[in-house]
């Protein structure tokens, strides 16, 4: 009988071209399914909580796999798939569940986490790691700004294209928290749903409002007019300092 595999993957996305398969075989997803068809000898398709572009890192990312037979305990798939994967990528745990679960359709919301260091020198153990920015930011505007993102709005206009439309643009975002220690500003978004580079563009309308170079009524302007607001010149911050850190079910 198939038996689904729920497990929890770590990565360093600075040298993957994101999650999901990309032709050329350089994506979470291809070295994962390249793992399970190494260890099993079949083909077997691995399904995600959700797609993480090029650079992103994720510390919690959710993701299931349908496997021939129950060939190893859990505690065994960790150590033989952490065998045959690059370095980067680890899985942290797993455990078998009903086959009703299903990692993307099953959720009911992520946490991700931006982080901003704001110095003039970027500690190069922050490379890849934070989006560098030079000019002082207020930190009590950009938080009391970050709240207006709370509730459900429309975020067309906090989205970009990714080639398919969406079916919808309205999202839930239940928290916005943003703290500071020494350099390092930590942003943590968790919402139901994002759309494509959503928080990036929140981070960046933010970093905006807080370097005194826009008004932090733009986000109201924005959320109550998305459509209005989309051929305007917006800033996504930059996939290095995003972090996937948990899928909640």
């Amino acid at each position: 009988m198939p038996s689904r595999l729920k497990f929890i993957v770590a990565y360093d996305g600075t040298t993957f071209a994101g999650w999901q398969s990309q032709a050329g075989g350089n994506a979470i997803q291809d070295h994962l399914e390249r793992a399970f068809e190494q260890i099993c000898s079949k083909e077997m398709r691995v399904h995600g909580a959700g797609r993480t572009d090029a650079g992103v890192h994720a510390i919690a990312q959710c993701a299931h796999v349908d496997l021939p037979a129950r060939r190893y305990s859990p505690a065994r798939w960790v150590s033989a798939l952490n065998g045959v994967l690059p370095s980067a990528i680890r899985i942290m745990r797993c455990r078998f569940v009903a086959d009703t679960f299903h990692a993307r359709f099953s959720a009911k919301g992520k946490t991700y986490r931006y982080r901003i260091w704001n110095a003039e020198v970027l500690s190069p153990f922050e490379n890849n790691r934070a989006w560098h920015i030079i000019t002082p930011l207020d930190l009590e505007l950009l938080t009391s700004s970050a709240q207006q993102f709370c509730g459900e709005h429309d975020f067309a206009s906090f989205a970009a294209n990714r080639g398919t439309p969406e079916t919808s643009t309205m999202r839930i975002i239940r928290a916005v928290r943003v703290r500071r220690a020494g350099a390092c500003i930590a942003l943590e978004v968790d919402g139901d749903g994002f759309l494509y580079k959503m928080v990036r563009m929140m981070v960046g309308a933010l970093t905006q409002i807080a370097a005194g170079k826009s008004s932090p009524n733009q986000i109201k302007a924005r959320l109550k007019s998305p459509r209005g607001a989309i051929s305007s010149a917006r800033v996504a911050a930059p996939a290095h300092g995003l972090i996937l850190v948990r899928v909640r079910y």
